[in-house]
C-alpha cells in the first residue's frame, strides 16, 4: 500500500470519529452555587422515569438520587430544566455524567445553597459529543 493512500485512510478515520454538535440553547442564563458552576445547588430524588431525548440530555430511573448543578432560568412558555448527575450503585455507567432533565421528575430532598448566582450560559452548555 503507498504512504498517501495510507495518510487518506487516516485522515478519513479521524475525520469521521471527531464529530461534535452544537445544539439549540435551552435557557439564557442559569444559576449555579458558584460563578464556575462546580458547586452542587442541591440533591433530588427521581419522582419517575425520564428518558433523555438527545445528547444535551441524561437518563433518570425513579428513585436515583441526582446531584443538581444548576438550574436554567426558563424563558417565557419554555420549560423547567436542570443539569446535574444521577448516583446510584446500580447505574454505576451513568455516574459522573452530566446533562439536562426536566425540573418535574425530581423532588428536591437537600438544598446545599440559598443564594444561587445567576450567569448567563454559553454554546458550550449545549454541546454534545
Amino acid at each position: 500500500m503507498s504512504y498517501p493512500l495510507v495518510i487518506l485512510l487516516c485522515v478519513g478515520l479521524l475525520h469521521q470519529t471527531a464529530r461534535a454538535v452544537l445544539m439549540d440553547k435551552l435557557a439564557d442564563n442559569k444559576n449555579c452555587g458558584d460563578a464556575d458552576c462546580s458547586y452542587v445547588l442541591s440533591m433530588a430524588t427521581a419522582l419517575e422515569d425520564f428518558i433523555a431525548p438527545d445528547c444535551r440530555f441524561i437518563n433518570i430511573k425513579k428513585g436515583q438520587m441526582v446531584y443538581v448543578y444548576s438550574k436554567l432560568v426558563p424563558e417565557e412558555g419554555a420549560g423547567v430544566f436542570w443539569s446535574g448527575s444521577v448516583y446510584s450503585e446500580r447505574y454505576v455507567d451513568q455516574m459522573g455524567i452530566i446533562g439536562y432533565f426536566p425540573a418535574t421528575v425530581l423532588k428536591e430532598t437537600q438544598k446545599f445553597t440559598e443564594n444561587p448566582v445567576k450567569i448567563p450560559t454559553t454554546d458550550m452548555d449545549f454541546y454534545c459529543d
